[in-house]
């Protein structure tokens, strides 16, 4: 693969504030799940109904921000001269601890015989959060290394018992099991399939455009009834659909920034807008808007939405030069990983020790929603603090 030489080599701001924005936005609507009496359109739409919220828009926009960096990260690694050897393992790594730490969330939550396990299942929860920050946290270059040591396989040693200390609830057997992947697993599945072909066509723009049909094809053909597909084909066509979000990622960022001749109105993006949505609402009346059955549909319009949303925030940050405002957000932005794990972290240690922080009274209606959005906001402040002791996760 060679370098891409027409590709910005700078931080694009814009990005990073699509990321820290969508990092609060989840953080406020997985807080608001938790809360009753709240109107549908702040909650994820039913299975079975044709429509999304902008709640059902946070998770493929996340993995169109991954899609929108991989570009960048690759030109990044060749610039600095890195080998392919290297390239692959750092990639494996990345998509192999994405899709344990989704795995071990997923069993934190539901699955456990709490009558046949040694320690209680909250405590376990609060262990399967926590572990993840020592092992995956980006030490400064003058931490002690001994330490270093200690923390990372202290977590993995941790982790591995938690493993065994596991007992399933309708079987009885030991260990976890991937009952799904957990947001994390399906955003690493996709990041690993988009990445991997990624490299095969080297960044072509046309071949990643191709991509994107084969997957909502795919995703497509597994959702058609009447239509069954073998179990390993179903597998690969499920991640489809999240990796179509990704590589729509991967597709505006190169027509964005692999570019020789810049012009005020990037019309092949535009192009790409309409035809987004031109996909979305032509299979909508075949399979639906369904973010919980991950509708063909749902990704494209989501893809859509996304290109808008982020076409905005250039013209803003980039073109216009306004970003004072996007500070409030960029904690988040740059320790997505963390932010994500820590209110986890924070519910378990709360039910370990049956300690209720927060009054019945702001468990529901207008109370709950601005808890939600008051905790929103704390957490990126606690990002700030996190990020000024060098504590971030780094995959």
């Amino acid at each position: 693969m060679k370098i891409k030489e027409n590709l910005y080599n700078q931080r694009i701001i814009s990005i990073d504030a699509l990321r820290g924005i969508t990092i609060f936005v989840m953080i406020f609507v997985n807080e608001l799940a938790s809360i009753q009496n709240v109107p549908q359109w702040m909650k994820h739409m039913p299975a079975d109904a044709d429509a999304m919220t902008f709640v059902d828009l946070v998770f493929p926009a996340f993995l169109f921000i991954v899609g929108m960096s991989v570009p960048f990260a690759f030109n990044a690694r060749l610039i600095k001269g890195d080998s392919p050897k290297i390239i692959w393992t750092h990639t494996l790594k990345r998509a192999l601890a994405l899709i344990i730490i989704g795995v071990y969330m997923v069993n934190a939550e539901y699955g456990y015989d709490a009558s046949k396990m040694i320690i209680a299942p909250a405590f376990w929860g609060f262990l399967a959060y926590a572990m993840p920050i020592p092992v995956w946290n980006k030490y400064p270059k003058d931490f002690p290394l001994w330490l270093k040591y200690i923390l990372q396989y202290g977590g993995m040693l941790v982790l591995t018992a938690l493993y065994f200390l596991y007992v399933q609830e309708d079987t009885g057997k030991t260990g976890i099991t991937s009952k799904w992947w957990g947001i994390l697993g399906l955003i690493g599945w996709a990041y690993l399939i988009s990445v991997v072909y990624y490299w095969l066509v080297s960044g072509r723009l046309w071949a990643m455009i191709a991509f994107l049909v084969v997957c909502v094809a795919a995703n497509s053909v597994n959702l058609t009834n009447g239509i069954v597909l073998p179990e390993w084909i179903a597998f690969i066509a499920g991640h489809l659909t999240h990796a179509s979000l990704v590589t729509a990622g991967v597709i505006i960022s190169l027509l964005f920034f692999d570019r020789k001749i810049e012009t005020r109105i990037n019309w092949s993006v535009i192009i790409f807008i309409i035809l987004f949505f031109t996909a979305g609402f032509a299979l909508r009346p075949f399979y639906g808007i369904s973010k919980i059955q991950g509708t063909p549909s749902w990704t494209m319009l989501s893809a859509g939405i996304c290109a808008i949303l982020f076409y905005f925030l250039f013209w803003l940050m980039e073109i216009k030069k306004q970003t004072k405002w996007s500070e409030f957000f960029m904690p988040a932005a740059a320790n997505p990983l963390l932010i994500y794990i820590l209110p986890g972290v924070i519910y378990y240690f709360n039910k370990t020790l049956k300690i209720e922080i927060i009054p019945e009274y702001f468990r529901e209606g207008i109370p709950g929603i601005i808890w939600s959005l008051v905790f929103s906001v704390i957490m990126l402040y606690v990002m700030k603090i996190f990020n000024r002791f060098k504590i971030q996760l780094h995959l």
